[in-house]
């Protein structure tokens, strides 16, 4: 892990809803102790269960939050992708804990924000502290979600529409389309809480039906409809 004084304008910080309602002297505060992450692929960002001081942005990359059981078996919780943040919610605990695990999956630069910087500044700003509960709500509201997708629908419902995710809403139904994954199959599979050879299954199934080709990690949608009409 890198670490170094980014070089960051409050431009960028202010086109972050977290940060939007914020004025230029608030954004100045927090400036001073922002720091630029960099990670290689695989590199941990934190553990499960370390002391929690900082919530990031990712820049560039993917990082993936996890959690591992009792057994030791791991559970890709999200993949987080450029321009979000994730590890806020823990702000408010004294003495918090990182609930998961955070590791790059690609090479990745974040930005880092202390808690207690942020405290100060939320305390000076109304109008953040709302925007912030928003936005944890809406990500709380999402994960109601994916809990109630992942435990109502089978596998090949969850992976099918994965897949129809990843096409443009403006892309036209009837034609092909390829879709490159961002990720290893594997981290998929976990985060829809597949198994790997159920996924494989899955894939040869669809891939048999003349739906889909795979080729490594280009995978070519035949006929959008007809996979919407599968799901259906």
């Amino acid at each position: 892990m890198h670490m170094s004084p980014p070089s960051v304008a409050n431009s960028e910080l202010h086109q972050l809803s977290l940060m939007s309602q914020l004025s230029n002297s608030q954004l100045n505060k927090i400036q001073k102790t922002i720091k630029l992450v960099r990670l290689t692929e695989g590199e941990h960002l934190f553990e499960q269960g370390q002391e929690a001081d900082k919530f990031y942005l990712v820049r560039s990359g993917q990082i993936k939050l996890f959690r591992v059981s009792m057994e030791g078996s791991e559970r890709v919780i999200d993949i987080i992708q450029p321009g979000q943040i994730f590890a806020e919610s823990v702000l408010f605990l004294n003495k918090g804990k990182y609930p998961i695990g955070a590791e790059a999956l690609l090479n990745t630069e974040l930005l880092s924000f202390d808690f207690k910087t942020f405290r100060s500044v939320l305390e000076e700003s109304k109008d953040t502290c709302f925007q912030l509960m928003s936005d944890m709500s809406q990500c709380l509201h999402q994960y109601l979600d994916q809990v109630d997708y992942l435990t109502l629908q089978n596998a090949s419902f969850r992976l099918i529409n994965y897949l129809l995710q990843q096409v443009p809403e403006d892309h036209q139904p009837d034609k092909s389309y390829v879709i490159q994954l961002t990720t290893s199959k594997s981290v998929i599979a976990s985060w829809l809480s597949i198994q790997p050879e159920t996924f494989s299954r899955i894939l040869r199934t669809l891939k048999n039906r003349k739906l889909i080709d795979v080729n490594g990690k280009s995978i070519t949608v035949h006929n959008v409809n007809q996979l919407k009409d599968m799901a259906a």
